[in-house]
């Protein structure tokens, strides 16, 4: 959605009826996650995907009904072996697409939420794709961690309480994905299918060692979607002009600067660091500080066997226990053989990909089964609260 939001800003602005189609669930292999978007403009222009080409033809004659009808509509796209000629995903997968048409008549709200992601404030959008009564699909509620609940917005107020504290956890997590109720909100039901689209903040890259290999991690973390800390206590090393692609460069103490973040709540589930800084003076502290904060999502540090083996022991000296150390990824990394500071960021930001989705780093031409592996992982949050509904 963040991709075309601009698109969809101007239009809306101009006072334009645009169809949105987004993707709110897939399994298995499916070619994009839930979340993504296309749009169809006043002038048939088209912006966005969500499929990479499989369905798109199909989607956009939704849209364009839509955009005559003014109804919105769910569609499921699904692997087509019978008929060539009909509309179905050959790489196997499965996902469900809803259309709907969005105007400044139809959803007053929307600059409110396109400022907020602007301004990195959490927002989610609770859309009802689902319901036996069909005049209750499109209805939404715009949820934040700091604002009041929503009155009957999806039609009473028993399923804006449920959905409103549902919704505030996967925001927490930054997952978007379909959460499903009875008809009027029962946690144990079926009926009522709710897309609840999470703009959260970008996840944190905290990199702690102003070296050249920082400078490479930076630049490919902030093109993977990190907001990107570069950290050294020496000033004369750590300067925004050696690190043009990081968010900031702050010049601190590491482990100081990482307990202040702590502390302001300002890292989460997917805040990943990469300790380059090759120094037991700086390193040492600072995982002692990263290893007993079990909200950071992957904790790395650089160097070779017999530094990996040093610093272990120095860890221990410490004070850290065997299930913290077990937290630490080093050296960091995969095995790609890199040499350069270049290939060296790829290897070190493809060992967090992994890990957030759940790969493995080996080769696909030596797997089986299921490419994307990480359908469930991409909302764990919609699942995990899925699965304490169907438990209480």
């Amino acid at each position: 959605m963040r991709e075309v939001l601009g698109d969809l800003q101007a239009w809306w602005q101009a006072g334009d009826d645009v169809a949105l189609a987004t993707v709110v669930s897939t399994f298995r292999s499916a070619p994009r996650p839930a979340g993504a978007a296309m749009l169809v403009g006043p002038d048939r222009s088209v912006v966005g995907s969500v499929s990479g080409g499989c369905v798109e033809g199909d989607v956009y004659e939704r849209a364009l009904t839509a955009m005559t009808s003014g109804a919105p509509s769910l569609t499921r796209y699904g692997v087509s072996d019978d008929d060539a000629m009909s509309v179905g995903l050959t790489c196997g997968g499965i996902l469900d697409v809803f259309v709907e048409v969005v105007s400044r008549a139809g959803y007053p709200e929307f600059g409110d939420i396109v400022a907020d992601v602007e301004a990195a404030r959490p927002v989610a959008v609770a859309t009802v794709v689902a319901h036996p009564h069909r005049d209750r699909v499109g209805r939404r509620m715009i949820v934040r961690p700091d604002g009041p609940a929503g009155h009957n917005n999806l039609g009473s107020a028993r399923i804006d309480t449920a959905v409103r504290d549902d919704a505030l956890g996967m925001l927490a997590a930054g997952s978007s994905g379909v959460l499903t109720y009875g008809p009027d909100g029962q946690r144990r039901g079926n009926g009522m299918q709710v897309f609840v689209a999470a703009f959260a903040p970008r996840p944190r890259m905290l990199v702690f060692g102003a070296i050249d290999f920082a400078a490479a991690v930076a630049r490919l973390g902030s093109f993977v979607g990190y907001d990107v800390t570069v950290c050294d206590a020496r000033p004369v090393f750590a300067t925004p002009r050696r690190f043009p692609d990081a968010d900031r460069v702050v010049v601190d103490w590491p482990h100081r600067y990482l307990r202040t973040e702590i502390e302001a709540g300002r890292v989460d589930r997917r805040t990943v660091v990469a300790v380059l800084t090759h120094d037991p003076k700086f390193d040492v502290p600072l995982l002692q500080v990263a290893l007993r904060t079990p909200e950071l999502a992957h904790v790395g540090a650089m160097g070779s066997r017999r530094t990996h083996d040093d610093r272990t022991a120095r860890l221990r000296e410490a004070g850290l226990n065997e299930t913290e150390l077990a937290r630490l990824r080093s050296p960091i990394g995969l095995d790609l053989g890199a040499r350069t500071p270049e290939e060296t960021a790829v290897s070190i930001v493809a060992e967090m990909i992994a890990g957030r989705w759940g790969g493995t780093g080996e080769s696909l031409s030596t797997t089986s089964g299921r490419i994307h592996v990480g359908e469930a992982a991409a909302a764990p949050a919609a699942d995990a609260i899925q699965r304490e509904k169907e438990r209480v």
